[in-house]
């Protein structure tokens, strides 16, 4: 009985420290490198959690309706190493994206540059993930 009960212990504790690892993804698995996209808007949230922020933000389409944007970044980690952090953009601000569409076609994007309200301009991207832009080469 006691084993059983330790086998059982050991089996959860491995399943909730593997979680993470299946949650994270490279950026092949989601975005696509063709599909740029240019969007200039406002914030409406920010998500600042591992293993990538996410932000959401109000841009026109090309048809001059607002669309809400769901643009993911690389780590926190990753971007506090360049002077970002979760105070460098807030819900209202201005900012311009540029990146790569979810393969769905949905309005998930992989940002790769973030330009703030004042004009400092960041590589958003995660430098090992895979996709264009970054320090892994592969895609």
């Amino acid at each position: 009985m006691k084993a059983e009960l330790l086998t059982v212990l050991v089996g959860a504790g491995l399943l909730v420290t593997t979680a993470p690892v299946f949650a994270h993804h490279s950026f092949a698995a989601e975005f696509d490198g063709a599909k740029t996209v240019h969007l200039e808007g406002t914030v409406t949230k920010l998500e600042w959690e591992n293993p990538h922020i996410h932000f959401l933000m109000d841009a026109k389409g090309a048809d001059g309706k607002v669309v809400n944007w769901d643009l993911e970044m690389g780590s926190p980690n990753a971007l506090s190493r360049q002077g970002v952090s979760r105070h460098s953009m807030n819900p209202g601000d201005k900012i311009i994206v540029d990146g790569f569409r979810a393969k769905d076609g949905s309005n998930l994007a992989s940002a790769r540059t973030v330009t703030f309200s004042d004009g400092r301009k960041v590589f958003a991207g995660s430098a090992d993930d895979g996709g264009p832009g970054s320090t892994s080469g592969k895609q």
